[in-house]
């Protein structure tokens, strides 16, 4: 599986791209990634208790975002492109 790091998400990582084997689901990604890349990158990613994707986290699984799939319970697979981002915005 390729992920894709994009924004500041790339200051934790020090990597735009990787390439994983993919977990079971969303939820089992965010949590490999906190592991890999610290609790500062998971604070990040996840709500203030830990429990869900942050609000000001984007994470598309081939294009489609995965709150409009099926949230942190998106299956993954192999064949996956999972890009992660924050919210932008701007004028």
């Amino acid at each position: 599986m390729k992920l894709k790091f994009f924004a500041t998400y790339r200051d934790f990582t020090r990597c735009k791209e990787a390439d994983v084997t993919a977990p079971p689901d969303v939820w089992a990604l965010l949590q490999h990634l906190k592991g890999q890349y610290g609790d500062a990158f998971g604070d990040k990613l996840l709500t203030s208790d830990g429990t869900d994707i942050g609000c000001e986290t984007i994470i598309l699984i081939n294009g489609r975002n995965a709150g409009h799939l099926n949230g942190k319970d998106t299956p993954l697979s192999e064949a996956d492109v999972v890009s992660i981002f924050p919210v932008v915005a701007g004028g």
